[in-house]
């Protein structure tokens, strides 16, 4: 494990929470580049192995650190599950398909040492907020549809049989919504995603492999979903649910009107709004529900 640069220490302590110990800057793929870093936090004196809360963070696939989701993946830990919160390669020097493939590395190093912090690699949700979001569900869809998964030429680590979550704070699983017009983002943020800047391909039919929506199984696992009226990609959510629910895949939602301020977009990351905390118990028992603790037969 790499030492931490002072920054990021001074970080940790000022955000961290007691009651959760703080594996920091853990290389998943052993080249020694930032974007190929996850801490993995863990609730202190757990007393058997937990569940696997896999995060990214957002920052319109072009900026962000997992850094600034400390404090957001403590809270989860504190909730009984070891949370994994890792870095990606992010555009515009790189394309959907290599986060895509961090992904992937990322699970696969889940898979084969998470079980050293305590937690149980065959009980994996996956999560992440915008950006974030967008990637874990890509991620998850690839898992369960093998042509997704040759599209970005990833092989999936983790057996499907073993995510048994998603979570989407504020996330895009909808890119039909970004052919609107006065939609908030261009098409130029569909493009950056895409080899050559999509350059001779056609964006529409670019756009089905990038859109989780267009890829539901019927063996989709259930789905946590927190969304505001407020929120830039509140459509392609409401898109997102009813699709889910038309496939009879469970879908539990926390949705906020527009009287609702402290529901910005990402607001989920700011554990001062009761709405945040209301998240945060919420996704607490989804992921109880959905990755309950194995029953041992006498």
């Amino acid at each position: 494990m790499l030492r931490l640069p002072v920054n990021d220490a001074t970080r940790v302590r000022a955000k961290s929470i007691a009651t959760v110990e703080y594996n920091l800057d853990i290389d998943y793929v052993g080249d020694g580049v930032r974007d190929h870093r996850l801490d993995v936090l863990v609730p202190r004196g757990a007393p058997e192995s937990l569940p696997v809360y896999v995060y990214f963070h957002g920052g319109g696939w072009t900026s962000g650190d997992k850094s600034s989701l400390t404090k957001y993946c403590a809270s989860q830990a504190e909730e009984g599950m070891i949370v994994v919160n890792a870095n990606y390669r992010m555009a515009t020097r790189f394309q959907l398909s290599h986060m895509m493939s961090d992904g992937n590395d990322v699970l696969d190093w889940v898979a084969r040492n998470i079980s050293e912090f305590g937690g149980d690699p065959s009980r994996i949700v996956l999560g992440g907020d915008s950006a974030g979001g967008h990637i874990a569900a890509l991620l998850t869809a690839s898992a369960f549809e093998p042509e997704l998964a040759a599209h970005y030429n990833i092989s999936p680590r983790v057996d499907r049989s073993n995510l048994l979550g998603l979570v989407q704070h504020c996330s895009i699983a909808d890119f039909s919504v970004m052919f609107e017009r006065g939609f908030v983002l261009s098409l130029n943020f569909l493009r950056i995603l895409l080899p050559a800047r999509g350059r001779g391909l056609h964006l529409r039919s670019a756009a089905r492999f990038m859109s989780p929506i267009e890829w539901l199984d019927s063996g989709f696992p259930p789905v946590f979903i927190t969304t505001s009226e407020r929120d830039y990609f509140y459509r392609a959510n409401l898109n997102f649910i009813a699709a889910l629910r038309k496939r009879s895949v469970l879908v539990d939602t926390l949705i906020y009107a527009r009287n609702r301020v402290n529901t910005r977009h990402t607001w989920q990351q700011e554990s001062r709004h009761p709405e945040s905390q209301e998240v945060y118990r919420r996704l607490g028992d989804f992921v109880r529900r959905v990755a309950p603790r194995p029953v041992v037969l006498a």
